[in-house]
């Protein structure tokens, strides 16, 4: 695929990257700060995630409607998101309005005044966005999985923190968790678009060459000594039940992860795959069902997700547990891995179209990897992967010593949780 990547590392250790479209009139720019969920003390947890609502509260320049003003005034879009490992704090705009993307982005990144009652009137907003969850099971049964994959870990907590974290949180607990973690050389600037990289490195050192050259605090690893349940559930007069299954499997450096990506096609990211053509659409048992893979720095998950009828979820169950188990049966056939393979490929071409997805690879890989990895590289990966690979992946990570199941049921499955687990189990 054709691009133009540069890279620069400012004095303070702040990198900058940028992909080149000189063909459209847009551009993409996001800050990427290597904090997230797994960084926080137990105390603190939900920290990384209210220092990013705050950063949309008012600087010392702009209120904070001042803010959504400066890029949505000329047909642009601001937001910004949490992860486990990572917060990134983003814009869309016009080209021609580069300048301005920037500023906006490093006022907020170094400038929000945190101001004592925006954060009281913010920390109600979060609590809702909790309890929003709550009301959620398909959100809030992912989050009882990773709770129970690891356990008593930072990766098991949610990220938006919990009510009793939240409201034990104070100013200067954000003040000091931000001044530790947003460092230069602990942040990443991605930018995508119309835009020349050594005008973007000119204006990123007039914004941003001040922050600290600090590096900033390690993390709690996932070593195989955190404990792991087998089985986590909860009662709710709901209507389906809502499951998901998963093993922890290996981090996101690991030479296995291009085949990962393969037999999660197969089982259950598309509409092709074996999960949706046998529960949706064969047995009619689910509306929604999809498996999912995510990759840490030392750990990583492989997940399968769905809301099931109710009268007829352990039949579900073993189907479920069945394409799982298949996967470790026989090599997936000649035509199934191609255009597994096909699919993934396709996604990655149609992907590197956009500015607001160039973005988010150029920083994810960055601040994930260390270094810029090619959508090429990537594509010549996923082509080696052989049916021999995926059965060999399949049989080491597919183990019930490794499973955990999370489930929120309807009342009227209430004594079933034995069965359920022992069928997830039978993988």
């Amino acid at each position: 695929m054709r691009m133009d990547v540069n890279e620069s590392v400012l004095p303070n250790g702040l990198r900058v990257i940028s992909s080149r479209l000189p063909h459209v009139e847009s551009l993409a720019a996001g800050l990427w700060v290597r904090v997230g969920g797994r960084h926080e003390p137990p105390r603190l947890s939900g920290a990384s995630h209210f220092i990013e609502h705050m950063l949309f509260k008012g600087t010392a320049r702009r209120s904070a409607r001042r803010i959504s003003e400066a890029i949505e005034g000329c047909g642009g879009h601001l937001n910004a998101f949490t992860q486990e490992e990572s917060t990134c704090l983003y814009a869309r705009i016009p080209a021609a309005r580069r300048g301005r993307a920037l500023d906006v982005l490093a006022d907020m990144l170094k400038h929000s005044r945190f101001d004592p009652a925006e954060i009281e009137r913010e920390r109600g907003v979060i609590f809702e966005e909790i309890m929003m969850v709550e009301d959620q099971p398909q959100q809030r049964v992912q989050e009882m999985l990773s709770e129970a994959v690891w356990r008593d870990h930072p990766l098991g907590r949610p990220l938006a923190g919990t009510p009793e974290t939240l409201a034990g949180t104070s100013r200067d607990d954000l003040l000091d968790f931000r001044a530790r973690h947003y460092t230069a050389p602990n942040i990443v600037l991605a930018v995508a678009g119309n835009a020349d990289h050594a005008r973007v490195v000119a204006e990123t050192e007039r914004f941003l060459a001040d922050l600290s050259p600090s590096p900033a605090p390690s993390f709690e690893p996932a070593t195989a000594s955190v404990p792991q349940s087998r089985t986590a559930f909860v009662f709710k007069p709901i209507e389906q039940a809502h499951v998901a299954l998963g093993v922890r499997i290996f981090g996101r450096r690991d030479k296995r992860r291009f085949a990962l990506r393969v037999l999660n096609v197969v089982l259950g990211e598309n509409m092709s795959s074996r999960l949706f053509q046998i529960v949706r659409e064969k047995h009619g048992l689910a509306y929604a069902i999809h498996s999912h893979a995510q990759l840490l720095h030392d750990t990583g998950l492989f997940a399968v997700s769905a809301g099931l009828d109710r009268h007829r979820t352990p039949q579900a169950m073993r189907l479920i547990a069945r394409e799982m188990a298949r996967l470790k049966e026989k090599p997936v056939g000649a035509a199934e891995l191609r255009r597994a393979k096909d699919y993934l490929i396709g996604q990655i071409q149609l992907g590197w179209e956009s500015t607001g997805n160039q973005m988010t690879w150029l920083g994810e890989t960055l601040v994930g990897l260390g270094r810029f990895v090619s959508p090429d590289e990537i594509v010549a990966a996923i082509a080696r992967v052989t049916a021999a690979d995926l059965l060999a992946l399949a049989r080491a990570v597919l183990r019930p010593d490794r499973l955990s199941f999370a489930a929120i049921l309807p009342e009227s499955l209430r004594g079933s949780e034995n069965d359920l687990g022992a069928i997830a189990a039978a993988l």
